[in-house]
């Protein structure tokens, strides 16, 4: 209810209101009609906000109404990777010049003590919208970036769907917050035309294209005082023109890094063929092992029982690494009664993974934090860093025919009657009967 209400009800009222009101304040105070400058009351700051804002805003309206008006073509060029670096940085830099501008203007308004007196409690709302409607494009444009293109499959049909009377807020349904945000403060700036200074965007001075040459002269001869303070206001002129050329000229040479690293950012690296070669390696490497990793883990979901290795094969004094059922590492040793010994190989310390050579005493060592574990019990050391034993894994023996002939819980019982089966015939396996036993 509150998207139809943001994304078809209000703009609708917005565009409403926004003309109606116009209308109805030209008709019946048309001296209001114009931005009602304050530049008499103080200039200097006015000069620093108001430049950059126009200038900055300008660049960006274009943008939106070229991707507005032409959005096939727009798209079409924007197909070309550098001219959509070009797009984005130009766009980017031009909001952060509004806002630039803007907080300039606020701060006039706030500070500037001959402008309390004119200054309205709709300015300040007026500048207030603004301001956030530039930042928000901002951190659209940071967080979601190539809105340029992608803006042309959302935002456009959607604001041609208001256009043609087939409201359609389909289109940014799957928006993220901060771009309906953006477009929900868009509408908001519309309904404010009609009652703040922005309703001078529609009063064109398009008379003085076509009136009469005016000259305004002296109506009386300039005294000695009037010619000296008309040379220091020349003078002063010029050293604002040198000053601002070269403020100009530092600006460019800052923007041209600037620029320059921008570019680098949006267009991301550029890697070489070998480069590219050893990316795609490493990156093919990484697939396959997490490829392998689901494999294990979706035959840990759906088997009753793992391979864990042929009984031949246990050693007693090296131990072969496995996974467990709890995607853990594991050790298989042959125990001193002929049967496997089954171990965690996750140190019960800081979880490293211990080695599977068995030294003289009978223990197993973890490098990590050099902990030693009986191979027997899995308990370790005194004075080890690790206090906990390593936990048991029970364990089946499975015959040639697949049949289980043995068994034994991590609590050490035995399940099944011991056999004079050859080794050669007997497999160990984890069993998922034995999860969530403890030693």
């Amino acid at each position: 209810m509150l998207e139809a209400f943001l994304f078809v009800g209000l703009p609708y009222a917005a565009v409403i209101i926004c003309v109606a009101g116009s209308i109805y304040r030209f008709k019946t105070d048309p001296y209001s009609y114009s931005a009602l400058s304050s530049q008499f009351l103080e200039s200097k700051k006015l000069r620093w906000g108001s430049v950059p804002w126009h200038l900055g805003i300008g660049v960006v309206f274009i943008g939106h109404l070229g991707a507005f008006l032409l959005p096939g073509p727009w798209r079409a060029v924007l197909t070309q990777p550098h001219f959509l670096y070009a797009v984005e940085m130009a766009g980017l830099a031009s909001a952060l010049f509004c806002a630039l501008g803007l907080l300039i203007l606020i701060i006039r308004r706030l500070t500037t003590a001959n402008l309390q007196p004119v200054t309205t409690l709709m300015d300040l709302v007026v500048l207030f919208l603004l301001f956030v409607q530039v930042i928000l494009g901002i951190m659209t444009a940071v967080n979601y970036r190539w809105g340029a293109q992608w803006a042309t499959q959302t935002t456009t049909p959607y604001l041609w769907s208001l256009l043609l009377f087939r409201p359609d807020p389909s289109f940014i349904a799957g928006m993220p917050l901060l771009v309906k945000a953006h477009l929900a403060g868009a509408w908001l700036i519309v309904l404010a035309v009609p009652f703040s200074r922005l309703v001078h965007m529609f009063s064109l001075p398009l008379e003085y294209l076509f009136r009469p040459p005016q000259k305004v002269v002296w109506n009386a001869p300039p005294t000695h005082g009037a010619l000296k303070q008309t040379a220091d206001k020349e003078m002063t002129r010029r050293l604002f023109l040198k000053g601002a050329i070269g403020l100009i000229g530092g600006g460019v040479l800052l923007g041209v890094g600037v620029l320059e690293e921008l570019y680098l950012f949006f267009r991301g690296p550029r890697l070489s063929k070998e480069e590219e070669g050893h990316l795609l390696d490493v990156t093919q490497k990484k697939l396959k092992k997490n490829a392998d990793e689901k494999a294990l883990e979706l035959e840990r979901l759906r088997d009753e029982s793992i391979f864990v290795a042929k009984l031949s094969d246990l050693s007693p004094t090296k131990g072969k690494y496995f996974i467990d059922y709890q995607m853990k590492p594991a050790l298989a040793f042959l125990g001193a009664d002929g049967l496997p010994q089954l171990l965690s190989a996750k140190c019960t310390h800081l979880g490293c993974t211990v080695g599977s050579e068995v030294n003289a005493q009978g223990r197993l060592l973890c490098p990590c934090h050099v902990s030693f574990f009986d191979i027997r019990n899995g308990v370790p050391d005194a004075g080890s860093p690790a206090k906990d034993p390593l936990p048991k894994i029970g364990w089946i023996l499975v015959n040639d025919r697949g049949e289980t002939v043995l068994g034994r819980g991590p609590n050490g019982e035995l399940q099944g009657t011991p056999r004079d089966h050859p080794k050669e015939t007997l497999s160990v396996h984890i069993a998922k009967k034995y999860e969530g036993w403890t030693a």
